[in-house]
């Protein structure tokens, strides 16, 4: 099981976050409306290849799904005569974005924490080839190396076929990790993904079988580097996105996914006050007390210790500066001072 660095723990504790935005599948009809009414009202955040292709109509779409119990969305793509928008017709897009038009808490920015949730499903009997099929990107605007996605999950042809998570600190991109991608073909996965941005940042994606809640992947960076000189902002992209390079290895497709989530939790407060309070935890590494130093008195009037999987070990509303923990099992843990319910400060605290 991943050891997830979440600091979107945050989210449901009680302290102040944006909230949840979510994208879900209603019935047939209006689809990319309802898509463009929640990631860019009045713009357009759908880059799909009808303009070559409008005798087919539209290339997202929604159906009801049995397992899920309710609508999803459908994205087709075609060996032909689809391209990228009839801009570049050696790859084929069908994507949904967020993008510079999108409300801003769709928005990732420096020093913010933003958790991505979806769930896709791949037919059984998908294809792919030994270039790029790209089903999810976090792509930053701004700057030199914006043309250059952070983070892509894409499916590749090989022996056997994989799933790969790749990363760019610039211009260039890695492997993470790898996976065979025949356990992903023919069920729906759900997946979730935290990331700080930042340049000492911090990235964690799961994705488990929604059947049985089977971790088929995951992936955890507790330091790492998440944001581009000049960059203004990050955006999340899902869709079909390939190469035509090796186009006999293709066939028609459908991709399946269903209830996008982007939830957003500013950490403007904690910023607001680290200088001014600096609050600080010692020892650490500790195994039995905590210790808490604050420059300005009073600085807080509550704290939380939650684990990596957001769960209250600890809450206490009170200004002591001993804690107590000596239940605490060895892991690592996120201290999150308050006062007068709001966030002032989180501290990382590994137990050993």
């Amino acid at each position: 099981m991943i050891k997830r660095i979440l600091f979107a723990i945050i989210l449901f504790i009680g302290f102040k976050s944006y909230g949840q935005v979510l994208l879900d599948a209603n019935g047939p009809g209006n689809t990319y409306e309802e898509i463009t009414a929640v990631l860019a009202p009045g713009y357009n955040p759908i880059e799909v290849p009808d303009c070559n292709h409008n005798a087919f109509g539209r290339h997202i779409d929604e159906i009801f799904d049995a397992e899920l119990n309710a609508h999803v969305f459908r994205f087709f793509i075609h060996t032909t005569p689809d391209n990228d928008r009839c801009i570049n017709f050696d790859r084929q897009r069908n994507e949904i974005k967020s993008y510079n038009q999108s409300p801003d808490n769709l928005l990732g920015i420096e020093d913010e924490i933003v958790v991505y949730k979806w769930k896709f499903k791949l037919d059984s009997d998908l294809q792919v080839s030994s270039s790029f099929t790209h089903i999810h990107q976090l792509k930053s605007v701004g700057g030199a190396l914006a043309s250059m996605p952070m983070y892509t999950l894409t499916l590749r042809k090989s022996s056997p076929d994989r799933l790969e998570l790749r990363y760019a600190e610039t211009d260039s991109q890695i492997t993470l990790k790898q996976s065979d991608l025949q356990p992903f073909k023919g069920v729906w996965v759900e997946v979730n993904e935290t990331i700080q941005y930042g340049t000492s940042g911090y990235y964690a994606i799961e994705i488990k079988r929604v059947s049985d809640g089977v971790v088929l992947f995951d992936y955890e960076d507790a330091s790492i580097v998440n944001w581009r000189a000049g960059a203004d902002f990050v955006r999340p992209k899902w869709g079909i996105y390939r190469s035509l390079n090796s186009a006999q290895d293709l066939r028609d497709e459908e991709v399946l996914f269903a209830n996008f989530s982007i939830e957003e939790v500013s950490t403007l407060s904690t910023e607001e006050f680290k200088d001014s309070i600096g609050i600080t935890i010692y020892p650490n590494p500790s195994n039995d007390s905590l210790t808490v130093s604050e420059k300005v008195l009073n600085s807080y009037d509550s704290f939380k210790i939650v684990n990596q999987l957001g769960q209250t070990m600890i809450s206490e509303k009170t200004t002591k500066k001993k804690i107590d923990i000596s239940e605490l099992r060895q892991g690592i843990y996120f201290v999150i001072f308050a006062k007068n319910n709001r966030k002032v400060a989180t501290r990382k605290l590994i137990i050993n």
